[in-house]
C-alpha cells in the first residue's frame, strides 16, 4: 500500500476547526486520474489539492483540484 501525506486544513478560517475543510497533497510526480478522483472521493471532503513541483520554470507548482465526484477544471 502506498503511503501519500497530506495537509487537512481549514480554508477561509482564521481558526480550528472551522471554515472549508480541504485536503492537500503534495505528490513526486502525477499519479493517473482515477487514482486522483479515488482519493478525492475516499477524503470526502469538499476539495482535496493535488500538488506537484512545475519542472518547466513556468511557475513553482502545478495543481489538480478534486470533489469527491471530479476534478474542478481551474
Amino acid at each position: 500500500m502506498t503511503k501519500l501525506p497530506y495537509w487537512h486544513v481549514d480554508a477561509f478560517s482564521d481558526r480550528p476547526f472551522a471554515g472549508n475543510q480541504a485536503a492537500v497533497m503534495p505528490l513526486d510526480a502525477w499519479l493517473d486520474d482515477a487514482t486522483l478522483l479515488a482519493i478525492g472521493e475516499e477524503n470526502n471532503f469538499a476539495e482535496t489539492a493535488f500538488v506537484v513541483k512545475d519542472e518547466t520554470g513556468e511557475a513553482d507548482w502545478e495543481l489538480r483540484w478534486f470533489t469527491p465526484t471530479e476534478e474542478v477544471r481551474l
